[in-house]
């Protein structure tokens, strides 16, 4: 890739993308909000043949994939803001710098009250890092985020792979706590979860995130993300997509019906070919909406309000305090749930945008990251 002046034209390919990964992200999610999130890695939980095929879907097709989609639109988004403060003449430091603290504070708010996976505050650590990376020329760019993402299966494997020892009586507790309990038990419970695990989770997910950031703001950098039909997309869908689909779709089999070890190892390893395939996809789709698809990507580009309000929705429906759906549906049914849901929210948030210009957690970030600047 090499630097370019930026097209004036609003680029197509970012909105695509975000809707794609909102579908992805929400049904791997789902499986950890509304069935136990204590096992192991790569310990089998399906507690049926529909159970087990759903779980080979989710993991071939979208586990890892979905979270570098969104990781990359990240550093898009890095990218795009730097464009925006130039064009204003505000202090990018100092925008940046309250951005990051505002998806910080929401990322424990998530964290600790509706999903003890939350990708805020990890993008919110990383993210910091990033913003020493931001003038970087787009070759280094690419390069350091390759390295990165060679390097987080080598880093990440001997964490995930390691013998479950989660003591028995905390499948009780969580039993009690979210099967059994009230809001405020689940929360008690989900907090403890979140920052006995968030140390992990930024070594394990932080690398790669920090890899596909680099990557989407060398994106931005390079003319590519105001490009839909950039020969690169199309070299991505021929070279990545059919063989890291292909890789993923057999680690997920073995890791469900085989050495559950070695697939779950070879669904981590061909993760990032997968995704930069779903990405020259994404690429060929970004094409001029009609009406109706116009309000759709609308409504998808507050992916801030969709994300925290599937885990707000979700883990209330299947909490004791809401539904009390966990642990008591299939998951094929936990999937579904969880796609109806995001389809509801993107229909609300299209009747939302008739009235008002930006989601609700938009605005809220929108109101930190602007504080005491002129806009």
């Amino acid at each position: 890739m090499t630097e370019q002046v930026a097209k004036p034209q609003r680029a197509l390919m970012p909105d695509y993308l975000r809707l794609v990964a909102l579908f992805g992200i929400v049904i791997v999610n789902v499986q950890f909000i509304a069935f136990s999130a204590l096992q192991g890695f790569a310990d089998p939980v399906a507690r049926s043949p529909a159970d087990a095929v759903t779980l080979w879907l989710v993991n071939g097709l979208a586990l890892l994939k979905t979270y570098g989609l969104f990781s990359f639109m990240f550093g898009v988004g890095l990218g795009l803001l730097m464009r925006s403060a130039a064009r204003r003449g505000l202090p990018f430091g100092k925008l940046y710098r309250n951005r990051m603290a505002g998806l910080l504070g929401l990322g424990l708010l998530h964290g600790c009250l509706f999903f003890p996976g939350d990708i805020l505050v990890i993008y919110a650590v990383t993210g910091s890092v990033l913003y020493l990376l931001r003038d970087w020329p787009v070759r280094r760019l690419v390069r350091l985020g390759a390295v990165l993402l060679v390097l987080q299966p080598m880093i990440a494997l001997p964490l995930l792979l390691g013998p479950s020892d989660t003591p028995p009586e905390f499948f009780a507790i969580e039993e009690k706590a979210l099967g059994a309990g009230g809001f405020w038990d689940a929360v008690l419970f989900r907090s403890v979860g979140f920052l006995f695990t968030l140390f992990v989770f930024l070594i394990v997910q932080g690398i790669s995130a920090l890899g596909w950031f680099c990557l989407g703001l060398a994106a931005v950098r390079s003319g590519m993300i105001d490009r839909a039909d950039h020969p690169l997309w199309a070299r991505a869908r021929r070279v990545c997509l059919w063989p890291g689909a292909a890789l993923s779709i057999t680690g997920a089999a073995l890791w469900q019906w085989g050495p559950a070890s070695y697939g779950a190892a070879l669904t981590v390893f061909a993760a990032p070919i997968a995704t930069l395939g779903y990405l020259g996809l994404i690429a060929a789709l970004a094409r001029p909406p009609g009406p109706v698809m116009s309000r759709i990507l609308k409504a998808g580009g507050s992916s801030l309000s969709i994300y925290l309000g599937q885990s707000i929705i979700l883990s209330t429906l299947f909490s004791a305090y809401g539904a009390g759906l966990w642990n008591a549906v299939d998951r094929g049914t936990a999937t579904l749930i969880a796609v109806l849901v995001t389809f509801g929210l993107i229909a609300a948030l299209a009747l939302w945008h008739r009235r008002f210009a930006l989601g609700p957690f938009e605005w809220v970030l929108r109101r930190i990251t602007y504080a005491g600047l002129r806009r």
